[in-house]
């Protein structure tokens, strides 16, 4: 054997597996974009230097050792090899799996839901779980067994003399190579440069796994992540986007201190509303119930898990695009919430969730951002939990509708987030053939049903009912389409004035402070939460973030931009066409757009320290 000549093998090897893991990748998620066999060829010809540069990184470890001479290479290198094959085809494989649901590349995100499995073995049934993790294992041993195989017993530089002597020849030219790659792993950092499409699904595809995973491995302090702009650009482009003073015009309650009920709905994004352009036949009663109250047809969500819209709803809060606030108790005490501005007001404060509490470090964030009463499963011990999630919608209504049968004199701010709606989408219900619409018409049915009991019930007349969902769902869309994040606002109740639409356009986040401002009461230290009817919001737009993607709308246009990838997605002037790709930048309203939207992102993240003092 040739000195040397085994990394060679093993450098083909790994650039075989990424190509195989590439069209795994894109067969796999077919349903959520058609592509050609063209496709194919350009997007591994487009990530074919990432995949260089991968596998020459993971190969500098025995191009290290080589260099050294080790004499019993196979030896060393065997559990080198084992770790190595498990690494790279947890991530291949994950990434696959894990893109149906999220449709962003696999990043270091997904080490906080990790610690967290009870969201995924929610989700899934155990035989998906085990084809998965059984085709993984499968590839992983394999891979081992061949990189071990291939690996000579001893160092080929030592060679025997006729005289029986050893003589070591060491050689530096191959090992350089597979170092540099190693280099090139971090200095080439920017995953955006295999983004060649106007399709999303094409440029993800061709971006090498483990190289997007040790990318988003943010080893920086918050203050330093995301910094897109200098100082004095962030100051300039976020100055006066969220310090909006000013009296509110508008007053959409006959009294100051209503009933209030959230009701959380799991994913019910705008995708699920008929008159919002979504499917039909999803929510019927949702429909019905519209012109009965206060409709905003311009919110828009902050985000796409519950962990992150928990927080932006309950605390007036901007959204992470790589962290959870809600599972991370060192922020909590510093946090503002309605819990605690309408404890203080004298209201008495409950979460209804009857499932575990415990996911995300839901419960720990919910007493200690001031809710009084936490009603998980763990309360309602003679009710049965038919899901991996909890009760059914029906079910958990009616504890709700129990809770308003009776009018007292305190009053009660009372969050109600329904389960049903989620993965996997059974439901006790049959109505429409499609399981995924079936389910939204299960929550949709049991909204319905309770918003009936309460019209009946004496404290109706007092109640603010909101009605809005945590997040949407990724069903027939994408996150080159902004409307993932447009979502439902429904005010009902006999507390408000009179049945309107609104067409204001917000966040998610502004639901605190202009709460808090039609009751009369100060939101003053919700800094990322606007009174959206105050004489001070003159420049509406929306701030919206996921792990991969940022969308940014004002009265200008709208601009999608991925923020791991520096690229653009789509972008789009008012009243123009929408431009799709990583290079479809308009004119200065566009770069005005991505500057806010960055100093938005920038200015959160350096924020975060103050939150721990």
């Amino acid at each position: 054997m040739k000195r040397s000549h085994f990394l060679y093998t093993l450098f083909y090897l790994l650039m075989v597996i990424f190509a195989v893991g590439r069209v795994g990748f894109m067969l796999y998620n077919h349903d959520i974009s058609a592509f050609s066999f063209w496709d194919i060829c350009t997007s591994w010809w487009n990530g074919a230097l990432q995949d260089m540069i991968v596998s020459a990184a993971l190969l500098a470890i025995p191009g290290l050792l080589t260099v050294l001479g080790v004499k019993r290479l196979r030896a060393w290198l065997s559990p080198y090899y084992i770790i190595m094959s498990v690494l790279v085809w947890l991530i291949i494989v994950a990434d696959i799996v894990m893109y149906e649901f999220w449709q962003f590349k696999l990043s270091a995100v997904v080490l906080a839901y990790a610690a967290h499995p009870e969201g995924a073995t929610g989700s899934v049934s155990t035989s998906f779980l085990v084809s998965r993790v059984g085709s993984g294992l499968l590839a992983m041993v394999v891979t081992a067994l061949v990189a071990i195989f291939v690996t000579p017993k001893n160092h080929p530089g030592r060679i025997q003399t006729e005289e029986g002597e050893t003589v070591f020849r060491r050689n530096w030219v191959t090992p350089l190579f597979f170092l540099i790659g190693f280099a090139f792993l971090f200095v080439n950092s920017s995953v955006g440069r295999t983004y060649y499409s106007s399709r999303l699904f094409l440029n993800h595809a061709a971006v090498n796994p483990v190289y997007e995973f040790v990318n988003s491995c943010h080893l920086l302090p918050y203050e330093n992540r995301y910094d897109a702009l200098s100082e004095e650009e962030r100051e300039d482009a976020f100055n006066g986007l969220y310090d909006v003073k000013g009296e509110t015009t508008d007053s959409l309650l006959k009294t100051k201190t209503p009933d209030v009920l959230l009701i959380f709905m799991e994913s019910f994004g705008s995708e699920f509303i008929e008159s919002m352009g979504g499917a039909k036949g999803a929510d019927p009663n949702i429909e019905r119930l519209i012109p009965e109250g206060i409709f905003w047809d311009n919110y828009y969500s902050n985000s796409f898990r519950t962990d992150r819209a928990t927080v932006s709803t309950q605390c007036g809060w901007t959204a992470y695009a790589d962290l959870g606030l809600m599972d991370h108790p060192e922020f909590h005490a510093a946090l503002p919430s309605l819990a605690k501005s309408l404890g203080n007001a004298g209201y008495d404060t409950s979460y209804l969730y009857l499932g575990s509490s415990s996911n995300m470090g839901k419960g720990t964030f919910l007493k200690n951002i001031g809710y009084q009463h936490l009603l998980d499963d763990t309360a309602f011990p003679k009710i049965k939990l038919e899901t991996a999630w909890g009760a059914y919608d029906m079910t958990s209504a009616k504890e709700v509708e129990k809770f308003f049968s009776v009018k007292t004199e305190q009053p009660r701010f009372y969050t109600y987030h329904t389960i049903s709606s989620h993965e996997p989408w059974d439901v006790p219900y049959q109505r429409m053939e499609d399981k995924v619409l079936n389910a939204f018409a299960y929550t949709d049915a049991a909204v319905g049903q309770l918003v009936d009991s309460l019209k009946n019930s004496p404290s109706w007349d007092n109640l603010l009912v909101i009605i809005i969902p945590d997040h949407g769902h990724l069903y027939h869309q994408s996150f080159e389409d902004p409307n993932f994040f447009h979502a439902p606002m429904l005010w009902l109740g006999g507390a408000i004035r009179e049945p309107r639409r609104m067409d204001v356009l917000m966040n998610q986040s502004d639901i605190a402070a202009t709460l808090l401002a039609q009751m009369g009461l100060s939101h003053d230290d919700f800094p990322w939460s606007r009174d959206v009817l105050s004489s001070g919001y003159t420049n509406p737009f929306v701030f919206c973030v996921a792990p991969s993607v940022m969308l940014y709308k004002d009265s200008s246009g709208e601009t999608l931009y991925d923020i791991s990838a520096h690229r653009y997605i789509m972008d789009r002037n008012a009243g123009g066409k929408a431009i799709y790709g990583p290079y479809s930048y308009t004119n200065e309203a566009s770069k005005k757009r991505l500057q806010r939207a960055e100093s938005i992102l920038q200015t959160s993240y350096d924020q975060l320290e103050n939150l721990k003092k």
